[in-house]
């Protein structure tokens, strides 16, 4: 079937079955196993799951990127792509020439992409650089105009996986509401991406990945808490024998620990407003080695960051040769059940990263000496500050 048929039919479906394997050290593994699904025109589904789930794989497998071993994926319409950073570019062309490259490889006619360009440049923000080779972008600005690319072809489905996360908050605002207003206009978005909170604005079906298989296909909300069930599942494992990890694992975490107590006092149960304390044992540590981790709430909503590389050491207290700590004077959460993702960066690389590396509680407890109790809850984070009130 022709670009042009698959583009005119009147039916979106994808229905990959059977699955993809590589050979790793002698055994079979399946990146995807026994997998099917359909999807209708106009729906906007978050592909979810623990990092080597197989989420990538089958993004591959719906561009034609990747074969599958056994089976097939059935497509029917325009795809427009997101997935890996830089695929499709030509790192000696520069901006200009790479955006009629990747127009092409999308399928795009020269005349279409001239006819887009202005509006793709627009919507990319790289005017200043259209001439400049791609080998001297910043990995964001690539992804701005890969994105404009496959966002601009008017496709009747658009594949993006996680590179979104390397762009800027704004640009990221940006595509997303550019995939709202392409959802809204009845076409097909598929999203991989670990910010649940996205993928819970962003769509409305949810399929989650596990091990390359389906495990739960349905809601957003069901498939988002069935996938927040399964980081929970691996928290026992010993951190260094966890293989869901990413990173060039030159470093990588091997312990940590989450308490509520300073070196002088016993260690007790999270509280609201009492000293907290984070602890993590790396292999190997370095000047240029950063620490950071997310505390996500109980919906897998992103509540704050803490990184060693934009913080303040205390010059007059270390911690040791092998480990990072980060302490709390008062624990600013509600009371309530949370996640944390870390994370080791070496200069610009990523050395390791954990989903759901670990969970904690937080019990009522006081801030500035007023009780904070579950009723009481608004939002996730309390914040000191001060009022003045009439007289």
């Amino acid at each position: 079937m022709t670009l042009a048929e698959r583009a005119g039919a009147a039916m979106s479906r994808l229905r990959p079955t059977g699955g993809t394997s590589r050979i790793v050290g002698g055994e079979l593994i399946w990146a995807l196993r026994d997998v099917s699904f359909e999807i209708v025109p106009g729906e906007v589904v978050g592909i979810i799951g623990r990092n080597g789930a197989g989420k990538s794989t089958l993004l591959k497998v719906l561009s034609r990127i990747t074969e599958p071993t056994n089976g097939y994926a059935d497509i029917h319409g325009r795809v427009g792509s997101l997935l890996e950073i830089g695929i499709g570019f030509h790192p000696e062309l520069t901006g200009r020439e790479n955006i009629y490259l990747y127009g092409a490889i999308l399928g795009l006619k020269k005349r279409e992409i001239e006819r887009r360009f202005d509006e793709i440049v627009a919507f990319a923000e790289v005017e200043r650089f259209l001439d400049t080779p791609v080998k001297r972008y910043s990995s964001g600005m690539t992804v701005r105009i890969a994105f404009a690319v496959a966002a601009h072809l008017e496709p009747e489905i658009l594949l993006v996986d996680e590179v979104l996360a390397v762009g800027d908050l704004a640009f990221q605002k940006k595509c997303l509401g550019k995939m709202t207003g392409i959802a809204s206009e009845g076409r097909t978005v598929l999203f991989v991406s670990h910010n649940m909170a996205v993928i819970q604005s962003l769509c409305q079906r949810g399929i989650l990945l596990q091990d390359g298989h389906v495990v739960r296909d349905a809601p957003i909300d069901q498939a988002v808490a069935a996938y927040l069930k399964t980081l929970e599942q691996v928290v026992s494992e010993n951190l260094l024998e966890r293989t869901d990890r990413e990173g060039h694992h030159d470093m990588r975490f091997a312990a940590l620990s989450i308490t509520s107590h300073r070196d002088d006092g016993p260690p007790r149960a999270l509280a609201t407003g009492q000293p907290a304390r984070f602890d993590f044992t790396v292999t190997e540590a370095h000047p240029r080695l950063s620490c950071a981790f997310t505390v996500f709430n109980n919906l897998g909503h992103p509540v704050a960051t803490f990184n060693s590389a934009i913080a303040s050491s205390d010059d007059g207290w270390s911690s040791s040769a092998d480990r990072y700590s980060c302490e709390l004077d008062e624990l600013p959460l509600t009371p309530g059940r949370y996640r944390i993702d870390i994370e080791l960066r070496d200069d610009a690389h990523l050395q390791d990263s954990i989903e759901g590396a670990a969970f904690f509680d937080v019990e009522p407890g006081a801030l500035a000496g007023r009780p904070v109790s579950l009723d009481e809850r608004r939002g996730d984070i309390l914040i000191r500050h001060k009022w003045r009130l009439p007289r």
